[in-house]
């Protein structure tokens, strides 16, 4: 748990700073590591997340605050650190994080996944058999792949990959006694968990590599050897004012990507580290930068292990179920979802009702439907195998007026995205690639439909990306839509973001940059003129604007009880006196990931309003991206979004609470109401079944 300082009559005490309390979120998952309450093998999922979401934070957090120690930058962060103070405290937090994560795998998976007959052996456990078995692998599969590049005067240090795997050694002449540094790249494309005949028990590739490297060098000695990773800054400086080709930009920057610096070494302490000053001198880094392990280097090897058919060992499988909604056109071959949507509005909840049931056949229908003139889709992130591109290329391949809105710079989506604004480009399909200088990460959908002889607008708004993949994972929500005012604010809202003119007004969408700030800000001052009368409840996945978090400080002050569920990122300091008493933070961290975003203003005696949409109260989302939020009224909605607060404000089984010194705190299970159980047996019960009484799966 993180301690950022106590609050003072500084207004810098007033908030927590963004890095550490994103580095917090990932202290929640080794918290579900540790619950042995949970699935061993979901156990183990939540430990790769956490290996994930750490090297995802060298590559964006850590690199930038080095990037601006290096510029001679001093501007303090929220809670008052210069960038080299933040980096000594993401450094604490850090290296307590990693002794935490390396005794929870040592000492508590590796012997519980052992007792169930799933073995992560290391070399020396292993029989002389085994060995020989490896060996044969090894000449069969693993020599003819790797290539030993040796360091002297004519070869120059190898260009180490970003998050690659690395063997170093020490590699002696047997003729003249010359000494010569090698490096051996383990090879991406080669199983890194290698099992053994019995299939129980899985050997790192490394340490078989190790074993076996006079191989590699024969005639030689060898002397000591280590294993190492690098981490490399993963910013794109991409300037689109000045890039007359965006994409043939941002190619190049996705090139340049691959050498920008190191920020992190990890060494295998189970090898002799005699070669880690070398190495941290090579990459420019000090012994700051510097992580030892006794475990595999980078946990998704793992996936390997959770990929074994032992259901037993997992989360009961949840299939998404078809929305109630959209059950008729299931049973009636004369009712389609523009027939559904026409007698209403419809809200969907992913995953526990399906995406492929109602966002995708939206799309699907469109792209066959003859009435059909136009579709216009935002795409942030998609799947590799994406339906909904498929759908795309089938209308416009079929003569419909299609546009859509890559966001190429969506970041480590880049070449994916590339490739789908390229095939859908091939098809006819106008591709636009957003808004110079701001990434579009609004999630709206228009079709446009030819119906006697008026023309219909359709349309989504949702909270998350168009992944069908994705949507079985991410907790999310949409709301499908005819109601002709909603229609034309998401026209206009199209016609701005793929033309040239000034934000256009709106009848109902909110949008940033400008404008959900000042909505928002606008009905917290409205529920802070009623004081204790008021309510206001938010649920985002973070929350560090400061004009946004000093507004729920004033109606704090005026006595509004305020709850706000964030999933991550929160730098706003709760239930302190005189400043925000009335506030209560949680986050609730699950099978599935929370991302959806509900800002409810009011409620109890009086009204209230219900805003959803794709953007965070989070600086980035407010001014630098192009977001959409829409209102929700129709009454069966407002219900399903009551029941989705009130669960998560129910919760004692996965969520977590903040307290004023910046430290989150597990919620002690009393009643066993855990949010996302409750919401998958409210789906159940919702009516989305057949007629056999039998839930309708996707």
């Amino acid at each position: 748990m993180s301690t950022q300082g106590n609050p003072g009559t500084d207004r810098e005490t007033d908030y927590l700073a963004r890095q550490l309390s994103d580095l917090d979120f990932n202290d929640r998952l080794l918290d579900l590591v540790d619950d042995a309450s949970l699935p061993l093998l979901e156990r183990m999922k939540f430990l790769i997340l956490f290996s994930e979401r750490i090297d995802e934070f060298f590559q964006v957090q850590v690199a930038g605050l080095r990037r601006q120690v290096a510029a001679g930058i001093t501007s303090r962060a929220l809670n008052g650190s210069t960038p080299e103070e933040l980096l000594r405290l993401v450094r604490a937090s850090l290296e307590s994080m990693v002794a935490r994560q390396e005794a929870l795998f040592a000492d508590g998976l590796v012997p519980a996944l052992a007792a169930e007959g799933i073995a992560l052996v290391g070399w020396n456990e292993l029989s002389g058999a085994d060995r020989a078995h490896l060996h044969e692998v090894f000449d069969r599969l693993i020599l003819p792949v790797v290539t030993p590049l040796t360091v002297d005067p004519s070869h120059p240090f190898p260009y180490i990959s970003n998050l690659s795997l690395n063997i170093g050694v020490e590699v002696r002449s047997r003729t003249d006694g010359t000494t010569r540094f090698a490096r051996v790249k383990v090879p991406p494309n080669v199983d890194r968990l290698l099992a053994l005949p019995d299939g129980t028990r899985f050997v790192p590739l490394e340490q078989v590599m190790v074993a076996f490297l006079d191989e590699l060098f024969p005639g030689m000695d060898l002397g000591s050897s280590c294993i190492f990773r690098v981490t490399r800054d993963a910013d794109l400086a991409l300037d689109d004012d000045a890039a007359d080709d965006l994409l043939l930009a941002l190619q190049e920057e996705l090139r340049r990507r691959r050498f920008l610096p190191v920020v992190r070494l990890e060494i295998d302490t189970r090898m002799a580290s005699v070669h880690t000053d070398a190495l941290a001198e090579e990459f420019g880094l000090s012994s700051d930068d510097v992580y030892r392990y006794t475990g595999p280097l980078g946990l998704d090897c793992l996936w390997a292990l959770y990929g074994v058919a032992r259901p037993d060992l997992r989360d009961e499988p949840w299939t998404p179920l078809v929305p109630a909604a959209f059950t008729s056109i299931e049973r009636d071959e004369d009712d389609d979802i523009f027939a559904v949507l026409a007698r209403g509005d419809v809200l969907v909840h992913h995953p526990y009702e399906s995406f492929s049931a109602s966002v995708e056949e939206l799309l699907n229908e469109a792209a066959e439907d003859p009435n059909v003139l136009a579709i216009k889709q935002c795409l942030y992130r998609t799947s590799g195998d994406s339906p909904i591109v498929a759908a795309l290329i089938r209308a416009a391949e079929r003569g419909k007026q299609v546009a859509a809105l890559i966001e190429v710079t969506a970041r480590f989506d880049e070449e994916a995205n590339i490739g789908w604004a390229r095939a859908l480009e091939e098809s006819g399909a106008h591709v636009i690639y957003g808004l110079m200088g701001l990434k579009t990460h609004a999630k709206t959908t228009l079709v446009v439909r030819q119906e006697g002889d008026a023309v219909r607008l359709y349309c989504h708004v949702g909270t998350g990306n168009y992944n069908p993949k994705t949507a079985k994972m991410y907790e999310d929500l949409g709301l499908l839509s005819s109601r002709p005012e909603l229609g034309a604010d998401v026209t206009r809202f199209f016609n701005y973001i793929t033309g040239f003119s000034q934000p256009p007004q709106y009848q109902e969408l909110v949008t940033s940059p400008g404008g959900i700030r000042d909505r928002v800000i606008e009905l917290i001052e409205a529920e802070a003129e009623v004081g204790p009368e008021g309510r206001i409840t938010f649920k985002v996945n973070g929350l560090d604007d400061v004009a946004v978090i000093d507004a729920l400080y004033r109606a704090s002050q005026a006595g509004v009880p305020i709850d706000l569920i964030v999933r991550g990122i929160c730098c706003l300091r709760p239930g302190i006196p005189g400043l925000s008493e009335t506030i209560r933070v949680h986050s609730i961290v699950g099978r599935f990931l929370e991302h959806s975003r509900i800002l409810r203003f009011g409620g109890g005696a009086r009204p209230a309003t219900y805003y959803i949409g794709s953007a965070d109260l989070r600086r980035r989302n407010l001014d630098r991206r192009v977001e959409a939020m829409t209102p929700v009224a129709d009454p069966d909605a407002v219900s399903r979004l009551e029941e989705i607060l009130a669960c998560n404000l129910a919760d004692d089984v996965q969520s977590w609470e903040l307290d004023g010194g910046g430290a989150w705190h597990r919620v002690p299970t009393v009643t066993g109401r855990g949010t996302q159980r409750l919401l998958e047996e409210a789906a159940l019960r919702r009516g989305s079944v057949d007629d056999t009484g039998r839930g309708v799966r996707a």
